[in-house]
């Protein structure tokens, strides 16, 4: 069913697609009963300990899919155990010029170059006070495009502060390809001072009585290993939590889809199944050098049971889904989720 409903998308524009599902969704589930069926149809319990967060299941919905929280309600009832919105920004962004969402079909793929799109810190927060009790929310943070990045770390403090009361968990983003210089961000000392940062002012809202929330942080797939021993050096000198592995990708090696077709495409992070193998080595690689010690969330190229399976196997303690969703659709995340019901 999911199939022909996908082949009737597919023939709108990446992006118009996607607002139309939620907004059919949106509509859908406010029919009486409606939103509680689905919810009993997809969702399935499997509640995980991670991280002082008791999940309602291991599989989540990543970044970039739904900015602006606008849609937790509906991706509950389609079996999410968490979903991390953003990325979000302190002030409103249009994001890059359309056409910016491009599917690379014999690949199972997207390309997409958003450039931060979302409705800004403030707004957000005014959804995410309807949120769904039940549901896991992430936040996902990161800097305005106008914003220089000797000035980075005040867009980051600004979202922290502001979304703190809100969310669960948050994700530094400084790996998307699709901001100019986002992922020079992403070398010692710009780092360090970001999540050094974040840290400290979360032990000051601890010191206020609020509970302490869990810091990760958003890595490119393209790090080489000098880098990414850096990166794991960093996290544990400022004492986040843990890493999300990985970003999409801007290398276009593997890919089935015509070279020229991405020449026209042009500049974009790759997500998909072409993702999976590149993303997963540089979660085992993090997971071997910290001796699974380091708390990981795997997202990157998953679009089956085994995928998702070789995820947790390689380290990850959860997963995400975005590319292999929209591919496969809500089917996926049960049976993953039943999957995972079996893998400790």
């Amino acid at each position: 069913m999911y199939k022909f409903i996908r082949s009737l998308l597919f023939l709108l524009p990446a992006e118009t697609a996607h607002q139309f599902t939620f907004f059919c969704l949106k509509w859908a589930c406010k029919v009486p009963f409606v939103k509680a069926l689905m919810h009993q149809y997809y969702f399935v319990e499997n509640s995980f300990e991670f991280e002082g967060i008791r999940f309602p299941n291991r599989v989540g919905l990543a970044a970039g899919f739904d900015k602006n929280a606008a849609y937790l309600n509906e991706l509950a009832a389609l079996g999410f155990g968490f979903v991390e919105i953003g990325t979000v920004t302190p002030l409103a962004q249009a994001g890059n010029e359309k056409p910016r969402l491009f599917r690379l079909k014999k690949d199972s793929g997207i390309i997409n170059r958003m450039g931060f799109n979302n409705d800004g810190v403030d707004v957000v927060i005014e959804r995410l006070k309807k949120r769904p009790k039940k549901l896991i929310v992430g936040g996902n943070i990161g800097k305005n495009k106008i914003t220089p990045n000797d000035e980075a770390v005040n867009d980051y403090r600004i979202c922290f502060e502001k979304m703190y009361p809100y969310v669960d968990y948050f994700v530094v983003n400084v790996s998307s390809p699709n901001t100019p210089g986002l992922r020079e961000l992403q070398e010692k000392g710009p780092l360090t001072a970001i999540l050094s940062t974040l840290v400290t002012l979360r032990n000051q809202f601890i010191k206020q009585d609020f509970p302490s929330k869990p810091v990760f942080l958003k890595i490119a797939p393209d790090l080489t290993h000098t880098q990414l021993d850096d990166v794991i050096e960093i996290v544990k000198e400022t004492g986040i939590n843990g890493i999300v592995a990985t970003n999409t990708t801007i290398e276009r090696n593997h890919l089935q889809t015509d070279k020229n077709l991405l020449q026209q495409i042009g500049n974009g992070g790759y997500s998909g199944k072409a993702l999976f193998d590149h993303a997963t080595a540089v979660l085992k690689y993090i997971n071997q050098q910290t001796e699974g010690q380091l708390p990981l969330i795997g997202v990157g190229g998953i679009n089956s049971v085994s995928s998702a399976a070789d995820k947790v196997k390689n380290g990850a303690s959860l997963v995400q889904l975005y590319t292999g969703f929209i591919y496969e659709g809500p089917g996926l995340v049960k049976q993953i989720s039943m999957a995972l019901k079996k893998i400790n």
